[in-house]
């Protein structure tokens, strides 16, 4: 590929109405992501799927590119986003990570005292996850010229619930309890968490991403107190470290009292759920 044909490529992606959009520029019109997991019930999915386990197909790169890119021009998207899952990062910090068969993700190795936050790994070199840069850097030579690829992860919160509870929770017991009971050790262990997501981030980006997303997808069980205290700080520590110029899109769920924070707590999007109304 010619530095021409790089930097026009360049051009495309930056002038999409996506890209533009998350610049806070004029488009001709508004991309508005209705965020669904299309892949579900597409057949070209499904017939993927029927082959190989979930953590399989995302640690197969040309597999994960390519219902990547197959659920981007079947729908005929701003944007794609890429193949991958919230946890991966969780492997690479020593947790024994697991998709049940007709279930959702267990780690089997919980953290729950100070004595596991000290076991945990320092995610020092994100090679780790290179499956994932593969992929993007598949997905990026197929989708059209115009297209923009989102990268993603977890944010800090979410991660550190999973990692305590140990797979899904509706109460976050574990969760709040060694949050309060030992907040050194909380701090110790998002902190962690941050450091590694920033490596794993800007690596999503080096590989070929245009824009990163952070899904806090159980924030909402926190109020905006414990927000700031708890969860603030390291957020923002990651999307401070995120390579300039690089949008970032923030999004949680049952976050209308948390919105002023989210947004404090940085990102040049923020993602609503159905409890925001739209017209504030």
């Amino acid at each position: 590929m010619t530095a021409e044909k790089v930097e026009i490529t360049e051009d495309a992606l930056q002038d999409s109405p996506f890209m533009k959009a998350c610049r806070r520029e004029a488009v001709p019109y508004t991309p508005i992501w209705l965020m669904r997991q299309a892949g579900r019930y597409m057949p070209e999915y499904r017939e993927v799927r029927g082959k190989t386990t979930f953590l399989e197909l995302c640690k197969t790169p040309a597999l994960a590119a390519e219902v990547t890119v197959t659920a981007a021009e079947r729908l005929g998207v701003d944007a794609a986003i890429i193949f991958a899952d919230i946890l991966l990062i969780l492997e690479p910090m020593g947790l024994q990570l697991e998709f049940a068969q007709g279930g959702g993700p267990v780690i089997h190795n919980p953290v729950r005292s100070s004595l596991d936050v000290n076991h945990l790994l320092e995610v020092e070199d994100v090679g780790a996850l290179e499956f994932v840069f593969e992929a993007i850097r598949l997905t990026r030579q197929q989708l059209r010229p115009n297209i923009p690829l989102i990268g993603f992860s977890g944010a800090p919160f979410t991660l550190a619930a999973y990692m305590t509870e140990g797979g899904g929770s509706k109460n976050y017991i574990h969760t709040k309890k060694l949050m309060y009971e030992d907040p050194q050790a909380w701090h110790a262990m998002l902190s962690l968490i941050s450091r590694g997501l920033v490596k794993y981030l800007n690596a999503q980006v080096e590989a070929g991403a245009q824009a990163l997303q952070l899904f806090d997808s159980w924030i909402g069980c926190l109020g905006p107190e414990d927000y700031r205290e708890f969860v603030l700080p390291h957020t923002r520590e990651v999307i401070q470290g995120i390579k300039s110029g690089v949008p970032v899109i923030h999004f949680g769920t049952g976050t209308a009292t948390l919105l002023e924070l989210l947004s404090e707590a940085g990102g040049d999007v923020i993602g609503l759920d159905w409890r925001a109304p739209l017209l504030d």
